[in-house]
């Protein structure tokens, strides 16, 4: 999660995908979960003097592990804050180099949930890091393009955005939905379709997205180059709704 000014941006989005997952999953929950998680969240902030602006991982998981007897899906939680330059929260000048791993990504009833299940991730991560790219895209058993190691993919065909839907396996990312939601209002026609390995040589322009560092130009993949400014648009009309 983002932090900035003292305050979770896209909190909502964030509780939600937090509690659709726990319900999910059918973990077992306190009253008020949500209120103390927030509130541990905002107090470990402050303790870390970290109000202005910094990233926050929180962690619920079940149990003690190795059991799933009825105290195996009572909840625990960890929170982390880590600082963020303000940089990183502003639109990329240098484009993203990213390429398309072997690690594939599996769609199913529990693929867009983010869990720390993240082996596929993990190994196109590497994949990245050795052929020199700033990220990796992961197909999903079909050949389509789910998302990437750490965010979500668009692109646009003409005046058109489009986004691989849920099913196709990617993460439900909480600057996905807000970019679905807030894109019509701006003016912007958005979709969902699957994403064909082919149809990336046939886009007019590509980017990434999450909570933290909102939108990300993508300027190549596989030797295709991408203009920029479709994307410098999308991030300036957007990137009021997010102060």
């Amino acid at each position: 999660m983002l932090l900035r000014d003292g305050r979770i941006r896209l909190a909502e989005y964030h509780w939600e995908r937090l509690f659709d997952g726990i319900g999910l999953l059918r973990l077992q929950v306190p009253k008020a979960f949500r209120e103390e998680l927030e509130r541990e969240v905002l107090r470990t902030v402050h303790k870390n003097g970290l109000e202005a602006l910094c990233r926050v991982r929180l962690q619920v998981y079940a149990g003690d592990g190795g059991l799933y007897d009825e105290d195996g899906f009572r909840t625990g939680f960890v929170i982390e804050a880590f600082p963020l330059e303000t940089a990183l929260t502003e639109l990329n000048e240098n484009g993203l180099v990213v390429g398309i791993a072997d690690a594939v990504k599996h769609s199913g009833t529990f693929s867009h949930l983010k869990t720390s299940n993240a082996l596929p991730y993990a190994i196109a991560a590497q994949q990245a890091r050795v052929a020199l790219w700033n990220d990796a895209l992961l197909p999903n058993e079909h050949g389509n393009i789910a998302d990437s190691t750490i965010a979500n993919i668009f692109w646009t065909e003409g005046e058109k955005i489009y986004t691989p839907p849920l099913s196709e396996g990617c993460i439900a990312g909480v600057m996905r939905r807000q970019l679905l939601e807030t894109l019509p209002g701006l003016g912007f026609d958005t979709g969902e379709k699957p994403l064909l390995t082919k149809a990336l040589s046939e886009a007019d322009s590509v980017f990434l997205c999450n909570s933290i560092r909102g939108i990300r130009w993508v300027r190549e993949i596989g030797g295709r180059i991408y203009p920029s400014a479709a994307v410098r648009e999308l991030w300036l009309a957007i990137r009021l709704t997010l102060l």
